[in-house]
Order: structure tokens, then C-alpha cells, then sequence
């Protein structure tokens, strides 16, 4: 059940007399946030304020944290996501949850029901330079999947050969959201929201030889970018644009059934 359901569940036992008010109270002190050892404090109410439950940031955390918290957290979400989880991470986090899912390019562990379908109408379109920004942009695209948005995948369509991306412009008309990953000089995201008519998230990579002083260069390309309607995240950042993308077309479906009940 999702956090929604478990308060509304909650809130209903004690109204029927099921549940004591000691019992109801306890459970609420968990349903905002719930510890676990002496390291970590599970959010529980984010995905209630925010429409997105807590995702671990697996960089930093012992394979027996991330386990831990990940077992935790199944326990009130249907989907646990864990970002940035190398091959030598998973290896030894395996033996430790249940059926654990590795996306190795995503660099991303998952619990999730089997056969996950889009939740939310429209779809994001996500594409890449390059090769070398695949691991950013499959972060995102798995992110997206994850969390029940429908995703069309666009690789290796870079500025230096423009007409791979001509040849595809469907996948641009198609996309509800457009997430452009990027690193070398970062010119993508310009080009393909000049093609555009949605809302276009760009992510520079750290992809790139000295002078992009880590991704650093595409950051400035794509802050300055002369094509409007450009938003920028952080460098690597593909978990952060997935969101950023959701929350748009959340929103944008929000008001649509509100406009449709008036």
C-alpha cells in the first residue's frame, strides 16, 4: 500500500474503534519517520508532501545500511530505489534483501513489483549525446520507469552527427518532457530545444577532456543556452532531472482533472 492508503487505513480502524488512540499514535510517529539503527531516519511522509518517496544515495553507506534501510522501507513503499550502486555493492547486497533488481547501467538497486506499469499519462523522452553518458542518462530513465512514467529512450544522437537526431525528430513530437544528457561542450540541449515545444531538462555530464573541467563546461553551455524553455541540473545528475520531469507531468495532470471537475 502507499503511504496515502496506509493513513487513510489508519485513520478509518480508529474511527470504526478497531484501533486505540495509543496504537493510531504510534503508528503516525512511524508513518513520518522511522529509524533505523544508530544511522539513518526513513522519511516516510515525503512521498505525501512531495509525490516521490525517499531514495537511498548508496555512495557513502555500507552494503548492511543500504540493506537495511532498503528492508525498512518496503515494509510502507511498493517501489525502494537505491541510487549509484556499483556491480561490487550489489554483489554483496544480494544475499541480504529479497528479491533485489540491479539495473547495472543505472547504476541503480530496485524493489519493485514485477511487470511495473506507467501510472501517470505522457511520456518522458530522454536522450543522450553520447555513449559515455549513458550511465546519467539511464539513471534517469530507470528513475522515471521506476516511478511509473512511460519513457522513450533516444542514445548517441550527439551534435557532432546532427542528422542522427534529425532522423529522429518523432521521438522529440512524441515526449511530453524532454530530459538531454550531455558532456564534451554540451550543445545538445540547445539544438533539441530549438525542435521543441515542451519543457526540455538539461544534465551535463562530466564527460569530456580537460578544458570541460569535469562537466563543468557543459554546465555553462547549457546555463547560457539561447533556445528558451531550458532547465539545467546539477552535473551526473539524471535522479534529479527524472523527478524534476515526473513533478511536471504530475502537475500538469493535476490541473487537468481539476479543469475537468469544474
Amino acid at each position: 500500500m502507499t503511504n496515502d492508503e496506509n493513513l487513510r487505513s489508519l485513520l478509518e480502524a480508529v474511527a470504526n474503534g478497531n484501533v486505540s488512540l495509543d496504537v493510531a499514535l504510534d503508528e503516525l510517529k512511524y508513518l513520518a519517520y522511522e529509524p533505523v539503527g544508530e544511522f539513518a531516519k526513513i522519511d516516510n511522509h515525503r512521498v505525501i508532501r512531495t509525490g516521490f518517496p525517499e531514495v537511498i544515495w548508496g555512495p557513502g553507506k555500507t552494503p548492511s545500511q543500504i540493506a537495511q534501510i532498503m528492508e525498512t522501507m518496503r515494509l510502507r513503499n511498493p517501489v525502494v530505489i537505491a541510487t549509484r550502486i556499483v556491480p561490487e555493492i550489489y554483489a554483496a547486497l544480494q544475499p541480504k534483501v529479497r528479491d533485489l533488481r540491479y539495473y547495472e547501467s543505472a547504476r541503480i538497486c530496485a524493489i519493485a513489483p514485477p511487470n511495473l506499469q506507467p501510472r501517470y499519462p505522457g511520456t518522458i523522452g530522454i536522450i543522450s549525446a553520447g555513449t559515455a553518458d549513458l550511465p546519467v542518462a539511464e539513471e534517469a530513465a530507470v528513475t522515471a520507469e521506476l516511478s511509473g512514467f512511460r519513457v522513450q529512450r533516444l542514445w548517441d544522437v550527439g551534435v557532432a552527427g546532427i542528422h542522427r537526431l534529425l532522423s529522429n525528430r518523432h521521438v522529440i513530437a512524441n515526449a511530453s518532457v524532454l530530459i538531454v544528457v550531455a558532456g564534451m561542450e554540451g550543445a545538445l540541449p540547445s539544438v533539441v530545444a530549438g525542435l521543441a515545444d515542451c519543457p526540455v531538462i538539461a544534465v551535463p555530464t562530466s564527460i569530456g577532456y580537460g578544458a570541460s573541467f569535469g562537466g563543468l563546461a557543459p554546465l555553462l553551455t547549457m546555463l547560457n543556452s539561447c533556445a528558451s524553455g531550458v532547465g539545467v541540473v546539477n552535473i551526473d545528475n539524471g535522479f534529479g532531472a527524472a523527478v524534476l520531469a515526473g513533478k511536471i507531468l504530475r502537475t500538469a495532470e493535476k490541473l487537468r482533472m481539476a479543469s475537468s471537475d469544474s
